[in-house]
């Protein structure tokens, strides 16, 4: 992932290199709640037998009493799902059905994980020696947080959830956003404290940089509250797996459930909203939904989910909340079904914050151009929107994959946060500032491109009357060589008896 896949690998590679040598036929799709449910394995592991040693240290006798674990939002590991039973079957033929066993135990003594852990180990197409060989792998190096190896494990699952969508292609868009995409939008909301919320939450990424972000700047991951939901089953398994390595307490609703139909938090009301939701979904479920509350700017079309998305989340905004959403280009120009009416009733009501034209090729899933959008119930700028074209930012990290820096993320962030203050130089081709009346004169087309315009060229310092006199004789040089090569050509030509008029 952005920030780890391209530097200061080690344990993370070396898990990724052992699961394709353990995956054998499997497909990705398969194998990956395999390597998954193991490093969640480890970790639970891990963090209950450090308390486990504290507690036997402390002589009280309470290092088998559940609730000493629980009010430290531990999970508790029955004595026999524990990792040194599971590391002396490494070597059996019975290693699957021990690592199965494992999880149906700690399934049974947490009720969070009640039908979330993986428990397809025994299956006849895993190798069972090369399984024996990552536990070996997982045994020999200690995961627990400490040092700097605080957040190891934390990140091998998220470098692992990126190789997954690399390899998946178009599927993986079910439950990764790049990194890089993420952190932007959490650098520009900056959700320190509240509800943070994602309608479409996949493997839980927007919560993890939201919680990567508070830390980073000394705040406390208490102080925010997670709810989301996803309509994958297996991707709100992994979720779950993802925020409790990360210590992250989140109400992903009971079960998997479509958004539109289901929707797990009706009553709430969130700060921050953040999310990533299938680009131009189709077959969404509009003519079941005519009269629905959230469509309060307008129905969005049956054959596109983006402004119905988009009303799920300001319908579920508090009073003082913004959203940051990912969603393709097409959102910002287009008139079919309704949709121009329905982003210039957005537009009026003055929600639009920012929008940011991203660069080509950031996602493993689609070559779809993509925006962002910041949207805000009370804006700090009000009836003004703040435009950046951002398509020239990115490093190439692979032939087909590009990356923002960190130095381009910040570059995004401090464009808002001076545009917010009152600060703001626009600077041609880059941002700039519009009111509303100028974005209706403009059709209520949010193309970044339109407001900023084109990159002013960097002058060379050539004098004009020079520049022309040097490029006019070298284009004459050029046409001398191009005459004297046709001529050469139809001598060729008629030699072998063909003639060019």
């Amino acid at each position: 992932m952005g920030g780890n896949n391209t530097s200061e690998l080690g344990f993370e590679k070396q898990i990724w290199d052992a699961a394709c040598v353990l995956r054998g036929n499997m497909d990705a799709s398969e194998y990956k709640s395999v390597v998954l449910g193991l490093i969640f394995l480890k970790y639970i592991s891990d963090r209950f037998e450090a308390k486990h040693a504290e507690l036997v240290a402390e002589g009280d006798g309470f290092e088998e009493d559940k609730d000493e674990y629980t009010a430290e939002n531990i999970f508790f590991v029955p004595e026999a799902a524990r990792w040194e039973v599971i590391s002396a079957a490494a070597h059996t033929q019975e290693i699957g059905v021990v690592i199965d066993d494992a999880m149906r135990s700690i399934e049974r003594a947490n009720k969070k994980l009640k039908d979330i852990l993986p428990k397809n180990f025994a299956r006849p197409e895993l190798d069972k020696r090369r399984l024996g060989e990552v536990v070996d792998l997982f045994t020999n190096i200690r995961m627990m947080e400490h040092g700097d190896n605080k957040d190891i494990l934390g990140r091998t699952y998220e470098y692992c959830l990126s190789k997954f969508a690399e390899q998946e292609g178009k599927l993986a868009g079910e439950f990764y956003t790049p990194a890089c995409v993420v952190r932007t939008l959490v650098e520009v909301l900056q959700p320190y404290h509240g509800r943070v919320y994602d309608p479409c939450c996949g493997s839980g990424g927007m919560f993890v940089q939201s919680a990567k972000f508070i830390e980073s700047h000394g705040g406390s991951i208490n102080k925010i509250s997670v709810y989301g939901q996803d309509s994958n089953p297996t991707t709100w398994k992994m979720a779950q797996m993802n925020l409790a390595i990360r210590g992250i307490d989140a109400d992903l609703g009971r079960f998997s459930a479509d958004t539109f139909f289901s929707d797990c938090h009706p009553q709430l009301k969130a700060d921050y909203i953040l999310a990533n939701p299938p680009f131009n979904l189709s077959g969404w479920g509009q003519d079941k939904l005519l009269k629905d509350v959230r469509w309060q700017y307008g129905l969005p079309p049956a054959g596109n989910a983006n402004f119905a998305w988009l009303q799920h989340m300001i319908w579920h905004l508090a009073p003082n909340g913004r959203v940051g959403v990912v969603l393709a280009n097409g959102s910002l120009s287009s008139q079919s079904g309704g949709e121009g009416d329905i982003r210039r009733s957005i537009i009026q009501a003055d929600l639009v914050d920012c929008i940011v034209a991203m660069p080509p090729q950031l996602f493993y899933t689609t070559q779809i151009p993509a925006s962002l959008w910041f949207l805000a119930k009370n804006k700090r700028q009000k009836g003004k929107t703040l435009f950046i074209d951002a398509r020239s930012l990115g490093t190439m990290v692979t032939r087909k994959l590009r990356e923002l820096t960190e130095g381009d993320i910040a570059k995004i962030a401090e464009t808002y946060n001076a545009f917010v203050d009152g600060t703001l130089r626009e600077e041609q081709g880059f941002c700039a500032v519009a009111d509303t009346r100028r974005i209706v004169e403009m059709g209520c087309v949010l193309t970044p491109g339109r407001y900023v315009g084109l990159p002013q060229a960097k002058d060379d310092g050539e004098p004009f009357e020079e520049k022309m006199g040097r490029l006019t004789a070298e284009l004459s040089e050029l046409l001398a060589k191009s005459r004297e090569a046709e001529d050469q050509i139809r001598e060729q030509l008629g030699q072998i008896g063909y003639q060019i008029e």
